[in-house]
């Protein structure tokens, strides 16, 4: 079986894998494919990374990614799993098809991985939880984690905590651009100019994140600091949570957390 790695679909999840890929891998080593023609032909023009068809990658590599959406997985398996054979490796990105179900495509003793990653992958700094299926070795999940880890924080999780971390980190950029929006709003009604409030917005919340990572400190602790008795921050701090900010945004974790379940059923 050929050592190389394929990656079906090649959207932006799919061109975030392949730039994490190419990281740890040369070029002729990788192969891509894609239902359509135009995305493939960029991709193959400016990583120079070999396009080829479904069923070519299928046969061939022996580490496939499917970066396709769910309801587009059915079908695919299908057209995948008579050029398989047992001992490849199968890491899906399909948000809600699980490891049972991809199995039930393909051929026995197929190694399937699930992983859950977010969209600052595509800048290096996502967030990917991985599950495993039981017909994958350890020296094979490491070797994967070792490559997405170029894509950001790589967590190993069993497969029932995937739905949690969708509303967490999958979902959780979502609220914090919306976030980043509002700062920036209010930036603009206490009379900024709008390019520098965004900007300000958002290089407030990328400070205050990486103090958060590299200090290792509580966020209570870090909050702490910044609220002075009777001051700025502590005036602020009182409007958010009159309008509840902690509790909806819990809420919509759990709201997210139940539509991914309802996904996965």
């Amino acid at each position: 079986m050929s050592d190389c790695v394929g990656i079906v679909g090649i959207g932006a999840m799919g061109n975030a894998l392949l730039k994490g890929l190419l990281a740890a891998l040369p070029p002729d080593r990788l192969m891509i494919a894609d239902a359509v023609p135009e995305k493939l032909q960029k991709a193959q023009a400016a990583y120079r990374v070999q396009a080829a068809e479904t069923v070519k990658i299928a046969a061939a590599c022996n580490v496939i990614f499917l970066a396709v959406k769910p309801q587009d997985m059915g079908p695919l398996l299908e057209e995948m799993a008579p050029a398989m054979r047992g001992g490849q490796l199968v890491v899906s990105v399909a948000a809600g098809v699980t490891i049972a179900e991809i199995a039930r495509h393909l051929p026995a003793q197929t190694g399937i991985i699930r992983i859950m990653p977010n969209t600052p992958c595509l800048v290096g700094e996502g967030v990917l939880a991985v599950s495993a299926g039981e017909n994958v070795a350890e020296n094979e999940l490491q070797k994967v984690v070792s490559w997405l880890e170029k894509l950001g924080m790589v967590r190993v999780v069993p497969e029932k905590a995937l739905d949690a971390i969708t509303g967490l980190s999958g979902s959780g950029p979502a609220y914090v651009f919306l976030f980043i929006e509002a700062l920036a709003d209010g930036g603009v009604m206490a009379g900024l100019p709008r390019p520098l409030a965004q900007e300000l917005a958002v290089q407030t919340v990328l400070g205050a994140a990486r103090l958060a990572r590299e200090t290792g400190t509580h966020p209570a602790l870090l909050r702490e600091m910044v609220t002075s008795p009777g001051g700025t921050t502590a005036s602020g701090l009182f409007e958010l949570e009159q309008g509840a900010l902690r509790s909806v945004v819990q809420k919509a974790v759990k709201a997210a957390c139940a539509r991914a379940k309802e996904l996965t059923e």
